[in-house]
């Protein structure tokens, strides 16, 4: 991409603490074409259309010549893409079939069943902040905990986290789009290693089944499909990343929102029923993806007046969608009392994020414990540093100085 274009500058890292104003130029054209083609959606309701058309395809397969290296990470490491990188009916049958353990309709109490252990992790965090004046929420509370929450979903054993935190993170950054070749090398290397890693422990499981997912769907024939074992690693491999990257950023972002906003902090300490409208708008305001870059057009698209040519990439703005004036009153304010607040923070259509309940769930347990329990946070630096993921946008560290626990 071309030196000083708006895609360049959203992915600048000099940009990441703030890249809103960025994000409102964005809006003035809705639909743009930047000078290698790519075409950045922006407002609202161009998104929402757009991430429903299924003339748009999340399946790498489907790039033109040019735009991803030749072969795909996913394919060079001996496996599939994962269901999010494909298209239906391909895409609802594995999803489908990922969805039956965790969810409604046929687990419908899974995830519920798990909120008195995520409650205990949380506790058992805060506690280890007694005696400290400064701590990092980042490392000491918003990573640990979905970490935690995601190895009992799916059930890989928490000591392994030091194993795949290095490979989570690699596997993460291939989807930022300034790390170019260099960084599809990486994320090639780790979702090797990784899938190497994940598929011996499903094949543990299929020998010695245990409680969480891969148990479940480790089984090569199964009421309703099964999938293949390739299939169940590059699954494995998304929902272990996506399952807790994430989540991450929510608590961290939610954190830093409220420190930043103390009026609405000194009612939530108040009100721990606002913890569901607070997330909401955090999802909204501080979305924790912050756009989509891995769209193609599978035909010529009209929109907002534009021709979106077959084979273009395609850009989903959602952070900026998110705070388009078109669709939210007064977008740039925090505002947990927000109606209708049917942001994108979780995206849209066939690609819904697959974790939401699990997020929300994560976020409801930690922040009303965190600001009930641990007295006068204060930020160390405000901002703080941040990851180097555009796309995967939130605090690399969150210091804060803190007065007292309470228990």
């Amino acid at each position: 991409m071309t030196p000083g274009s708006l895609s360049a500058r959203i992915l600048d890292y000099a940009n990441r603490a703030d890249p809103y104003p960025l994000y409102a130029e964005l809006r003035k054209t809705p639909v743009r074409r930047e000078d290698d083609g790519t075409y950045l959606v922006s407002t609202y309701y161009q998104v929402r259309s757009l991430a429903n058309d299924p003339r748009l395809s999340q399946d790498p397969r489907n790039r033109p010549p040019g735009y991803t290296r030749p072969e795909q990470p996913e394919e060079k490491a001996g496996l599939p893409p994962s269901f999010i990188l494909t298209d239906p009916p391909e895409h609802d049958r594995l999803r489908a079939i990922a969805n039956r353990p965790f969810g409604p309709p046929h687990s419908p109490r899974f995830l519920d069943s798990l909120r008195g252990e995520l409650a205990s992790v949380v506790a058992e965090l805060l506690d280890a902040f007694e005696g400290k004046k400064e701590v990092d929420v980042v490392d000491d509370f918003a990573y640990p905990l979905p970490v935690t929450a995601i190895c009992k979903v799916l059930g890989i054993p928490r000591e392994d986290e030091p194993r795949f935190h290095g490979w989570a993170d690699a596997v993460a950054s291939g989807i930022d789009p300034q790390h170019g070749a260099a960084g599809q090398e990486r994320s090639q290397r780790a979702r090797e290693e990784l899938g190497a890693y994940l598929s011996h422990l499903i094949e543990t499981k299929r020998r010695s089944p245990g409680p969480g997912m891969l148990s479940a769907l480790a089984p090569e024939t199964a009421p309703g499909g099964s999938l293949t074992p390739a299939d169940l690693a590059a699954t494995a491999i998304l929902l272990l990343v996506a399952g807790h990257e994430t989540t991450v950023n929510l608590i961290a972002n939610a954190t830093l929102t409220l420190l930043r906003n103390p009026d609405v902090l000194q009612r939530f300490q108040n009100d721990a029923d606002l913890a569901v409208p607070l997330i909401e708008e955090v999802l909204r305001y501080e979305p924790p993806v912050q756009f989509v870059p891995i769209n193609v057009a599978l035909a010529d698209i009209d929109l907002a007046g534009v021709t979106i040519p077959k084979g273009s990439p395609v850009w989903l703005m959602l952070a900026a969608a998110n705070r388009d004036p078109q669709r939210f009153e007064n977008p740039d304010r925090f505002d947990p009392d927000r109606k209708d607040n049917e942001h994108l923070g979780f995206y849209t259509g066939i690609h819904y994020c697959f974790g939401a309940p699990l997020a929300r769930m994560e976020g409801q347990l930690a922040l009303p414990e965190l600001f009930r329990r641990v007295k006068n946070l204060r930020l160390v630096q405000d901002p703080p540093p941040y990851r180097d993921n555009a796309v995967l946008r939130g605090p690399r560290h969150l210091p804060v100085t803190i007065e007292d626990l309470t228990a």
